[in-house]
């Protein structure tokens, strides 16, 4: 056995710093080797496929395309690792092309096989029956010919412009006669058509559009020979900036919105065996440099996957049903739904999602804070929600009914600028308070607050969570929220709107820790303050669980922890860019990463000096992004039983082994199994837990 590496490194060395962007492609290969999980059911299988597609979609649209506009500016600028932009898009291109490799392996090698299996196939022309084949051409005739538009290039007609994530067909024609050879563009319309077409009656048989539409050539180019053809995709830059100068921030975004469509090429996808004429030409008609080019062998774009994953029917082979639950305080008598202002009144509430109902905790809050006369005011942040979300709707009616209704809606949330501008001018129009942030941060605080009158005082209740008040993703996403009427936490979060709504910042908090102003500080503080109990001889440790560690002073606090004896665990979903492990620097920080069912989210920090520990959560994970740059918001929890709770969901992240990646010195991330024999699933727990905690108030209530 070798001995370990001994490490004599300054803390600040890059050395002892993971790459970013590396790092992420770290937490998108633990997605995709969930899809080469046979222990995964067959059809969350194919999702996972989908969902590392899409991932790395967004990737491309953003960070890939950060790191070229920089090259084009000449611009240098390096994280704490200390690799270079050109670096980092030479080394993202090789591992890409290398996980490729895999998904498309573990695609067509495995799933897909055992998809047919279960009478669900994805039919090529080759592998279609006569009578499929009949369907094929004749739904390609009624539905998919009349929204084709071929282009031919060259012959006095330009390059054309190809839109952001189209798939297309590029096809080399010759002339008869002249025997001149001429390629054409085809856009596959699968936003209108949907990526797979049913074929069949049982609806459980799928061709690809673009297989239909290449069967179909001659049909769309007459009189002409089809030589080849191949299929392409391009990814551009879809991220945007906004002028914090802006007269109008609501029509700046939306013109922004419209550009991204335009921006520049950072991805050109070729199915593998193109004609290479016909690629060379995409090449250079593109402009392209080698490190921008993909040959994919296989189905380009497996994102529309997800049309598969949504067959009807087939229980068996996805995960069995999870129906969340309403929080055992929250459960009411008679089917009478609870009083949601008593019952905060009466101590602090804590729910889990997806474990813990959105619909009877939240969305409850809001519409009884609607329906409540004594409600003066009702605040609430909205970063990203769903087309359905009825909390908007609820502060539309608030403002009708004469509450004051304000809402912070953040246009800049990527992705999601058009459904929040769609929502921002709706609730203008019924009289609410809209706006839009603080010029040069994004917010990202999830938080609501409502103003009651109770007696001669107004009494403040407050929601704090880890996540957006999305309702969709309130099932599939684990997140925390805290309900308190806590008066030093409600007087902090009022005061917070009144930062974003008005002018001026306070200097200082009484409770929460609050970004771009107090929170990098206050962590720090946490993070010493645990350090000096341990120098003391008293037993200190740091627990905590993010999506994304990247700040390299919390990272070099964190080292300091290490090296002062602190043991430190670190549950980091996603990109953690410090190095575990490394003798005398970081050999006491432990780093795990879960990746599961639901999607891991909530931010929880927590921090045990002797006989104290204190907890925290919210908003923001330890980025410069969200310490520097936007409004984030984290509370103390501070009823014992509430941070018994959130200690106990700490271990168990850390005691699992079903879903669980440990990551080493060296970078490796290392998936866990049973030890002993006992399998540990945090999220199976939890999901046992609270189904028989409502079961056991249910019955306690009824009998």
């Amino acid at each position: 056995m070798t001995a370990p590496r001994q490490y004599d490194w300054p803390i600040d060395d890059p050395a002892l710093y993971f790459n970013r962007e590396l790092s992420w492609l770290d937490f998108n290969q633990r997605v995709l080797e969930l899809a080469e999980d046979p222990e995964v059911p067959l059809l969350e299988q194919v999702r996972f496929c989908a969902i590392y597609a899409s991932n790395l979609d967004e990737f491309y649209m953003v960070r890939v395309a950060g790191l070229f506009d920089q090259l084009d500016a000449g611009i240098d600028a390096r994280g704490p690792d200390g690799l270079a932009p050109g670096a980092q898009i030479d080394a993202i291109q090789a591992r890409v092309l290398e996980l490729d490799r895999r998904l498309h392996r573990c695609f067509e090698g495995k799933i897909r096989p055992a998809l047919e299996q279960n009478e669900i196939r994805i039919v090529t022309l080759d592998s279609a029956t006569a009578e499929e084949r009949r369907e094929i051409d004749e739904r390609f005739h009624e539905q998919v010919f009349p929204a084709l538009t071929p282009l031919v290039i060259g012959l006095g007609r330009p390059f054309p412009y190809i839109s952001n994530l189209s798939l297309s067909l590029g096809v080399l024609l010759r002339d008869p006669d002249s025997g001149t050879e001429i390629i054409a563009r085809v856009k596959v319309p699968k936003e209108l058509l949907g990526r797979f077409l049913p074929v069949g009656d049982d609806g459980k048989a799928f061709v690809p559009l673009e297989e239909a539409i290449a069967a179909n050539l001659d049909v769309l180019f007459p009189g002409t020979e089809v030589v080849d053809h191949g299929y392409f995709r391009v990814t551009r830059d879809a991220d945007f900036t906004v002028s914090d100068e802006a007269d109008d921030l609501l029509q700046a975004v939306q013109d922004e919105i419209r550009r991204r469509r335009f921006g520049e090429v950072v991805r050109l996808e070729i199915a593998a065996g193109m004609n290479p004429k016909l690629r060379q030409q995409l090449i250079d008609a593109l402009r392209l440099e080698d490190r921008e080019v993909y040959d994919v062998d296989g189905l380009i774009d497996l994102a529309d996957l997800t049309a598969v994953a949504d067959v009807p029917g087939h229980a068996e082979l996805r995960y069995s049903p999870w129906t969340p639950v309403t929080q055992p305080r929250l459960q009411g008598e008679d089917d009478e739904p609870v009083d949601m202002f008593a019952a905060i009144r009466n101590e602090d509430i804590l729910v889990h999602h997806p474990y813990d109902s959105f619909a009877t905790s939240v969305e409850r809050f809001v519409e009884q804070a609607v329906a409540d006369p004594d409600v003066l005011a009702i605040k609430q942040t909205v970063y990203r929600t769903s087309d359905d979300s009825p909390l908007v709707p609820s502060l539309i009616r608030a403002s009708e009914r004469g509450k004051q209704a304000v809402c912070m809606v953040e246009l800049k949330a990527r992705f999601d600028e058009e459904a929040n501008i769609a929502w921002a001018k709706s609730l203008e129009e019924s009289g609410a308070h809209v706006v839009y942030g603080i010029p040069g941060l994004k917010t990202h605080v999830k938080a609501i607050v409502v103003a009651r009158r109770e007696g001669d005082r107004v009494r403040e209740y407050v929601h704090i969570g880890t996540g957006n008040y999305h309702p969709k993703t309130a099932r599939l996403y684990t997140d925390f929220g805290l309900f308190t009427a806590d008066e030093e936490i409600g007087a902090d979060v009022a005061e917070m709107f009144n930062f974003l709504t008005g002018y001026g910042r306070p200097a200082e908090y009484r409770k929460v820790l609050v970004s771009p102003t107090t929170m990098r500080d206050r962590i720090l503080e946490e993070i010493e303050t645990t350090v000096e109990a341990q120098r003391a001889d008293e037993e200190a440790r740091i627990a905590l669980k993010m999506n994304s560690l990247v700040d390299a002073a919390c990272i070099q606090a964190l080292y300091e922890a290490s090296q002062a004896g602190v043991r430190v665990d670190l549950n980091v979903r996603g990109i953690c860019c410090l190095r575990p492990g490394v003798p005398g620097i970081s050999d006491n920080i432990r780093v795990i990463s879960i990746v599961g069912r639901f999607l891991e989210h909530s931010r929880v920090y927590a921090f045990q000096r002797g006989e104290e520990t204190r907890v925290l959560v919210g908003s923001a994970d330890l980025m410069p992004r969200n310490l520097d740059s936007r409004v984030e918001l984290v509370t103390p929890v501070e009823e014992p039983v509430l941070k018994a709770e959130l200690l106990d969901v700490l271990e168990r992240c850390f005691a699992e082994n079903a879903n669980a990646w440990e990551l080493d010195a060296e970078g490796s991330w290392t998936r866990l199994g049973p030890e002993n024999g006992q399998r540990r699933s945090v999220q199976e727990e939890l999901r046992e837990r609270h189904a028989a905690r409502a079961a056991e108030q249910l019955a306690a209530s009824t009998g």
